[in-house]
């Protein structure tokens, strides 16, 4: 059996292997099953940009609730969630709860913290809001 060092290196050690494990897991949509999801309605996108980032331009149909936020909103009861984001709160068997940012991180931050509270659904659209702008029809 491998042994991890010891120390500090056995910290950074176990920091790695863990982030290698979560990265292994992580579930992931690409641009073009993006678009079918979305044309055809099956999908609830979350936009966990800041909302002066949102305000600037976003995908259409995402609802922003910034990362910061999101951890509180996926907990609240569904008629709180509903007062406060005008939308039905996700239920944790969602099939393609998908969340995106700018780039990518908190994208993946999102989709790991819902994935953590039982969001069997959750994933991250990993081209992020930069890609949608750049290959905008």
């Amino acid at each position: 059996m491998l042994r991890a060092p010891r120390g500090l290196a056995g910290a950074a050690f176990l920091k790695l292997a863990f982030a290698a494990r979560i990265m292994a897991r992580e579930p992931t949509v690409l641009l073009p099953e993006l678009r079918s999801l979305l044309a055809s309605g099956r999908a609830q996108l979350i936009d966990v940009r800041s909302r002066e980032e949102a305000a600037a331009g976003t995908i259409p149909g995402a609802l922003n609730i910034p990362v910061s936020e999101l951890e509180t909103a996926l907990q609240m009861e569904p008629a709180a969630f509903k007062a406060l984001y005008s939308t039905e709160k996700p239920k944790l068997e969602d099939e393609n709860l998908i969340f995106f940012c700018q780039r990518g991180k908190r994208g993946f931050q999102a989709t790991q913290l819902a994935l953590g509270l039982g969001y069997k659904g959750a994933r991250n659209y990993k081209g992020a809001y930069s890609e949608w702008f750049q290959k905008e029809d």
